[in-house]
């Protein structure tokens, strides 16, 4: 039987890629692939498998014309452009599940991070300064708080478990209230009553049109100038400009950042000079076991929608009628 063409947007250490290549022709973008090898690939290919952010959209599919299934390595998929994808008959994977626990523990450590100022206390011990002055002002304990979610699938649940077992209050808004919540008390709020009840506003849902920059001034106004802001899911939910007045003003305490918008945002940026923020670099769910689990998990929908088979989980298999 002839092997599938799959080609890889850019070359990583995966788990899924060497048993890919037992099945398939497997093509690894790299920052030396030129354009013209790129293009090439695209032309044979029978599936295109997404490691990375990179846009896959019309004008990239017009030079796939064979394949059948973009796999993409990650929950979110605002990258692709799954209408265009659904119109030429391709099928959308990600890996939804496999990356909660992971993200759960980032987020809550950025919850920590935000109550303790734990970044400042290492910044303070490595200038030597410990013992000389103050460092800096007074944490914030967790029990009592409330810790309001805005978005309790997987991630927020999962953030919730461990919120509970520090004894903070659990509050959570969705577009309807979530029937998962009563496993960790939580308590549906609209969303105003939660940005102005909440001790920590964490963010844990996808970014799409009607998502996209719905944290702005509006919404910073209506938190408590006390109020931590986490965002662990994506930094285009967020207005950065309005962020980062509020940081300034004092119109919100901090802002704990696992995403930005800009990504990867300069070094030179200015919500980076503040001194109530702590940002990084979209790791939450960068650890060995659940990138493994992740890649094969985007292997198996790979392979499945190559052979006919229900995929693992699909974005948009109701609009191809599969």
């Amino acid at each position: 039987m002839a092997k599938y063409n799959v080609v890889v947007t850019n070359k990583v250490n995966l788990a899924a890629i060497d048993i890919m290549k037992g099945s398939c022709n497997v093509h690894e973008r790299t920052r030396d692939t030129d354009e013209a090898a790129w293009n090439a690939w695209l032309a044979e290919a029978d599936a295109i498998y997404s490691p990375s952010g990179m846009k896959i959209d019309g004008k990239l599919l017009d030079k796939a014309p064979n394949v059948k299934v973009v796999s993409q390595v990650a929950v979110g998929y605002d990258n692709i452009d799954v209408e265009a994808c659904s119109k030429r008959g391709v099928l959308v994977g990600n890996t939804p599940g496999v990356v909660a626990d992971a993200t759960a523990d980032m987020a809550f450590g950025l919850i920590l991070c935000s109550a303790r100022y734990m970044h400042k206390a290492w910044l303070h011990v490595k200038s030597g300064e410990w013992g000389n002055k103050r460092p800096f002002a007074m944490g914030s304990d967790l029990k009592g708080k409330l810790l309001g979610i805005v978005g309790m699938g997987s991630v927020g649940l999962a953030v919730a478990k461990r919120a509970g077992a520090s004894g903070m209050v659990i509050a959570y808004h969705n577009r309807k209230p979530s029937r998962f919540a009563k496993e960790v008390n939580a308590q549906y709020l609209p969303f105003d009553e939660l940005l102005a009840r909440s001790d920590f506003v964490l963010l844990t849902l996808p970014l799409n049109s009607d998502t996209k920059k719905m944290f702005g001034k509006d919404e910073f106004a209506k938190m408590k100038p006390a109020a931590r802001f986490i965002n662990a899911a994506r930094g285009g939910l967020v207005d950065t400009d309005a962020l980062y007045d509020a940081l300034l003003s004092g119109q919100i305490a901090y802002a704990a950042l696992d995403v930005t918008d800009p990504e990867p945002i300069a070094g030179d940026h200015p919500l980076l000079a503040l001194d109530n923020i702590v940002v990084f670099p979209h790791i939450g769910g960068y650890t060995k076991e659940t990138r493994d689990a992740m890649s094969l998990m985007a292997l198996e929908n790979m392979l499945a929608a190559l052979e006919g088979w229900k995929m693992p989980s699909c974005v948009n298999c109701d609009s191809q009628g599969k």
